[in-house]
């Protein structure tokens, strides 16, 4: 029962963390990338509107974020797994992923951006997670 708990509560912090790290560079965003003047970044009719003006940089900022929400999260979730590391991490990815194809849903952005959001920035950055998690356990068994 205790790996159990162990477990479920990486699976949920890793979710938490990672939604976190996604919201605050979305956040960033109009600091770093400033949308089109006259539009409401809070508004998302607003946004659909102002995505036809949308340079590709504009794109970056959501991808990165998406990428790097997910790395956190799938990173924090393998390494406080009692248990599966990667089944752990990979279950964070396919949340965000869901929240991903939502979001492809609700906004007309272009398809290469589409594509390349669901394809790398989903379940390759799980992976990444997990695989950087199990190299430094790795590293940390090796006696010097």
């Amino acid at each position: 029962m205790k790996a159990f708990l162990k477990n479920l509560g990486a699976l949920f912090l890793g979710v938490v963390v990672g939604a976190l790290v996604n919201s605050a560079i979305i956040w960033l965003q109009p600091y770093i990338v400033p949308l089109p003047e006259g539009y409401d970044p809070n508004d998302l009719e607003q946004i659909k509107v102002a995505m036809k003006s949308f340079h590709w940089t504009h794109f970056m900022m959501p991808f990165f974020a998406h990428a790097l929400g997910t790395f956190s999260g799938a990173y924090l979730a393998a390494r406080l797994a009692a248990s599966r590391p990667l089944f752990k991490a990979l279950g964070v990815a396919v949340v965000f992923l869901f929240g991903g194809i939502q979001m492809v849903q609700l906004l007309p952005s272009p398809i290469w951006f589409n594509v390349m959001d669901l394809g790398l920035a989903y379940i390759p950055m799980g992976y990444l997670g997990y695989f950087l998690v199990k190299r430094s356990e790795v590293h940390q068994t090796i006696p010097e």
